[in-house]
Formats: structure tokens, sequence, C-alpha cells
């Protein structure tokens, strides 16, 4: 087991982040959850973008988020300069980074449930009590899905697909819930690497029906995003090239549904830009954890907007936004970490990272849902094994292990 302890002056309590570690195939416990992964050059792209997965009207309100990792060129670019670089050698000899390295962990028992009626990569994922709502995604890199598939966690069986809007994007969206309603902003349209529309909208999940809110001030990919304060906060995320780290950040009152300002409102910028993050509220303070800058872009001149690879940096950042509506920076992640988007869960109270076991198998931008006892994960894109992080196919899988942790 590996912990990484410290104090943290800004907030009365201490916070406990369930971590899925799918790029090294770990759970973790700790500041945050994350999932880690490698890129591709098969399946040139990186997204999925949420906040908040998880209903605040849980007892034990937990959240979850997933993550993709995009290798880049140069793998040294992986963690900021003063960071440890704990590295691993593979049964090849290749230096395998530390974002990719696994650490020593237990085994868990994993169950294999009911598939999901799609393979997904890079979709989005929302927990309302015991349903997931999980959205859109790629099938392949030319083929994304429009629809929203439900996962009864108390059934244990998917249904009640239905269709997105025609405007609504297919990946790299902010998505937040507040129990009943979902707050989607932003992301991607379209396979391959195509540009970002500004489009907005919000799903009665009771109803299935869709209305709209005012467009962002302009577009952006895979922004944080969360309801803090009776506002819906979009921070972040990439910039309309899909590689230039935003800074902007963005707020609109909304209630119940109901958005209450024909504008989105200027906050104060995030410190540091970039897509990919985890975004979670917890004792009415507004945490900000991970991502990166930089992203795979569009060709040059390319028809379909074929992918391309570029010079990306992942860090291990945590800022936090409260009374003073000053961003604070607390202590970072254990390790670099992006595309966490949704496999994240507050569980109970506590500032250790703890290694606490792995998963059935490597995999990135998976899907994450905790109930009773239980943490389930579906979709994503396996890669070819532990000493090789080149992806592999893109599944629709679910699986749940039952987690003993203590209060």
């Amino acid at each position: 087991m590996v912990r990484l302890t410290g104090k943290q002056q800004h907030t009365p309590g201490t916070i406990r982040f369930l971590l899925i570690c799918i790029g090294i195939g770990l759970l973790l416990i700790g500041l945050i959850a994350d999932i880690f992964w490698a890129s591709s050059s098969r399946f040139k792209l990186s997204s999925l973008s949420i906040s908040n997965n998880w209903s605040p009207h849980s007892s034990d309100f937990p959240v979850a988020f997933p993550f993709m990792f995009n290798e880049p060129l140069n793998s040294s670019a992986n963690q900021k300069p003063k960071e440890k670089n704990v590295k691993e050698k593979s049964k090849d000899g290749r230096v395998l980074s530390a974002t990719f390295a696994d650490l020593p962990a237990p085994q868990l028992k994993w169950e294999k449930m009911a598939p999901a009626p799609v393979p997904r990569l890079d979709g989005a994922a929302i927990q309302i009590k015991n349903l997931l709502f999980v959205f859109a995604g790629y099938g392949t890199i030319d083929h994304v899905h429009s629809h929203v598939d439900i996962y009864n966690f108390t059934a244990n069986t998917w249904g009640g697909r239905f269709d997105m809007p025609k405007e609504m994007a297919h990946s790299h969206l902010g998505m937040v819930t507040d129990g009943r309603y979902i707050y989607i902003v932003t992301g991607q349209y379209g396979p391959q690497c195509r540009g970002p529309t500004a489009h907005t909208f919000i799903l009665d999940t009771e109803t299935k029906k869709w209305s709209d809110m005012p467009p962002l001030p302009v577009p952006r990919y895979a922004p944080a995003t969360q309801l803090w304060r009776g506002r819906l906060h979009v921070m972040g995320g990439s910039k309309e090239n899909r590689h230039t780290p935003g800074l902007e950040h963005w707020s609109l009152a909304v209630k119940d549904g109901k958005v209450l300002e024909t504008e989105w409102r200027n906050e104060i910028p995030i410190p540091r830009g970039g897509p990919h993050r985890a975004c979670v509220v917890f004792k009415d303070r507004l945490y900000v954890i991970g991502g990166q800058e930089g992203d795979f872009m569009a060709k040059p001149g390319s028809p379909i907007f074929k992918c391309s690879r570029r010079m990306e940096v992942v860090y291990s950042d945590v800022y936090m936004l409260d009374d003073e509506m000053k961003w604070k920076t607390l202590p970072p992640m254990p390790k670099p970490d992006s595309h966490i988007e949704f496999a994240w869960a507050i569980v109970n109270n506590s500032l250790e990272w703890s290694v606490i076991g792995k998963l059935p198998y490597r995999v990135k931008t998976t899907l994450v849902g905790f109930w009773q006892e239980y943490l389930y994960f579906t979709s994503g894109q396996r890669d070819r094994g532990p000493d090789d992080p080149a992806p592999r196919k893109v599944i629709g899988e679910m699986w749940r292990t039952k987690l003993r942790l203590n209060p």
C-alpha cells in the first residue's frame, strides 16, 4: 500500500476521493480519484468530460471520474521538472513513464456484469441515485454515438435508451447534475478531431425532455464543470484549435432545471488552463484536480479533420475556490493525471492516498459509478498488455467490485 499524507489548511474537514487508476490498472484512495491510461497512434483522440456524476441526494455522496491519458511525443513531458519521475522497464527494455508504470497493489475480486449496449470510448456519465446515465462517445474514430443508455444498479440491467439533441456535442462534454436535472455544456461535435460547439442543454431525467441554455461565450473542449452556490461553473478546457489551454471561467445562475440569467458571467480565471480534469464540490468548496495542457489537433487541410498528435503536458495540480473567491493551491496528486472527469467518488473523510487494488485490466476513458459499496466501471479502450500501453479494442464491458473502506 502506498500512502501520501499531508495537512490541508483551507477546509474545516478533510476529504477522501475514490480514485480509479485505469491507465495503470489500480484503485487508489486519496485526495482525488483518477483513471490512467496510455495513448494510441491508431485511435488518435482524447475526450471525456464531466464534473459531478453523482446526485447530491445520496447519503454517501459518492462521485466518480474516468481519465484517458495520451502519451506525448516526449514522455518526459508527463510531469513538471520538479516532480519525481518514477520509471519502470517493460519486458522488452522500453522505459515506461511514471504515468504508465504500475504500483504494487492487491488483487480485487471483480464480477462481470451485463455489458453496455454499445462499445464506447470518451463517453460521459452521470449517476443519479441507482441510475447511471451514459452519454455519447466514440464507437470508432470515425463514428460517434448520439444517444443515452441507462444502467440500473439495483436491477443490474441496461435499458431506457433515448436520443440526444442533434446539436449536442458527441465528446469532450462538460456535465453535472443537481439530482434530477443534468446540465450539459459545449464539447466536440462529430468524429475524429472535429471542432467544438458552444451549444448547452438541460436534461430532465424524470421526463427525458431536453431544453436549451444560453450558449457559452466561446466553445471549449472538455472544460471543468460543476454546480456551486446556485451557479453552473465552466472552467478551462481547450480552445477552438483543440490544443491551446483556456483559462476562462464562466458561471450561469440555474435552479431546478431553469436558467435564471440570459448571459454567462465572467469569473476569476483558473490558475492553469486545459481540459480533462476532475471538478467536485465538497463542504461548500470547489475543487479542480489534475488535467493537461495540449491535445490532439485536426491535421491541417484534412477534409475529415483527421487527428494529429501534438505535445501534451499532464499535471497533478489541485486548486480550490472558497469564500474569498480566490484560487488556492492544495497538495498535488501522487501522479500527474488527466481525463479524470468521470472516475471519482467521495466516500468518507481522509487526506491519505492509498493503493487499494487493481482493476481486471488496463483501460482508458472508462465510466464509473458507486452504489451500495460496489464500485462499477464500464466502457473505454483496453491497451495491449502490462508492458504495452498501445491501444487495443473499444469495449462496453461492465465490471464491479465490493469495496470495504475504513471509515
